[in-house]
């Protein structure tokens, strides 16, 4: 896949700021209630993102909040997904720290890649990277290589609201305005020790600050046979046998059974299962079988 274009980002000037592509922000960078973005495109109810139907009902008000923080737990395509809606209608997006981001898959899952920057490896200045971005972009994907400390975090925030944006993280984030997390999974399109794996569907929680505190739950497909993210039925693990799912293809709930989740925010067998983690694409191959 071609390398995408990192578009230079703009500092404030006075009391007006410019975005990728010229467009500008009046009043200092605070968002008004219809705003313009790369390309002319114009997200209505300015206090808040699209998201994807299937999670809307995971997030306060439908959307992303503007000037928030949401902790999506260890990395997954639940990330991405996050800011595909946005992205689609014509947000700038950007990711930091996530060398495992799957372009493609988060393409199925409906981000536009050409609205995306990749900064992989921000180093040691990642907060002052991820200030940055949130001066130009709407969204910024980041996974803190270390837990951030109050100063950071409270200096971050300050940037989230001044310049309205959205910050999702990739683990932790202590005041989080929104936290998910993946709590069960289970995948499709296996056999009896042949096939691939072909879907995934996952129980996501949902959970915040004020009249969000109280928990959510949704199962969703994450991704899809076609690699989109949708509302699925509840999962085998709830004794719910749904989509031709066989016993072979549950994967144990957090916490239970053979199965740990590898660094990568998947999962990944005991030593002597015979699956291999997910390395950020949107499949995972059973041993043996073609991965071409």
């Amino acid at each position: 896949m071609p390398l995408v274009p990192l578009v230079p980002l703009s500092r404030r000037q006075g009391e007006e700021g410019v975005l990728p592509g010229g467009h500008v922000l009046a009043g200092g960078g605070v968002l008004a209630a219809q705003r313009v973005l790369p390309g002319g495109h114009v997200l209505a109810g300015g206090g808040v993102l699209p998201v994807l139907p299937a999670l809307r009902g995971l997030l306060p008000a439908g959307g992303l909040q503007r000037g928030s923080v949401v902790a999506a737990g260890r990395w997954s395509l639940l990330c991405p997904a996050l800011a595909a809606e946005a992205s689609a209608a014509g947000a700038w997006c950007a990711a930091a720290g996530l060398p495992q981001l799957g372009v493609a898959a988060a393409a199925d899952a409906g981000l536009d890649p050409g609205r995306l920057l990749l900064i992989a490896e921000p180093g040691p200045s990642w907060p002052q990277v991820v200030a940055a971005l949130l001066d130009g972009c709407e969204i910024v994907l980041v996974c803190p290589p270390d837990r951030p400390s109050a100063q950071v975090r409270r200096k971050l925030e300050a940037a989230i609201r001044r310049y309205g944006g959205v910050l999702v993280v990739a683990g932790d984030w202590e005041g989080a305005q929104t936290r998910l997390r993946v709590a069960r999974q289970e995948w499709t399109g296996t056999g009896t020790g042949h096939g691939r794996l072909r879907a995934r569907r996952v129980q996501v929680l949902a959970d915040g600050r004020g009249a969000w505190s109280r928990p959510r739950a949704q199962w969703l497909w994450l991704p899809a046979p076609d690699g989109s993210v949708a509302i699925a039925a509840a999962g085998i693990a709830d004794g719910v046998a749904g989509a031709g799912a066989t016993m072979g293809e549950v994967a144990e709930s957090a916490g239970g059974g053979d199965w740990a989740p590898d660094t990568g925010g998947d999962w990944a067998p005991d030593t002597g299962g015979d699956w291999a983690p997910d390395t950020g694409e949107a499949s995972v191959s059973w041993r043996g079988a073609n991965t071409g």
